[in-house]
């Protein structure tokens, strides 16, 4: 077993951010909503997406 490495902690962080990613999907579904511009949207879907694996695979 490593060290520090706890199951119960694992599955309260795996639930916070499933909770997470569930509030952005809602929260890009409402800006979706009020854009109703296609092109935008995907500008803002890229730009999101390139900012999200920056920030999750940095060091």
């Amino acid at each position: 077993m490593r060290d520090g490495f706890c199951p119960a902690q694992t599955r309260g962080t795996m639930k916070k951010i499933v909770g997470l990613i569930a509030f952005f999907i809602a929260i890009g579904m409402l800006i979706m909503l009020i854009t109703r511009n296609r092109l935008v949207g995907l500008i803002l879907i890229a730009l999101l997406l390139f900012l999200g694996y920056n920030c999750y695979c940095s060091d």
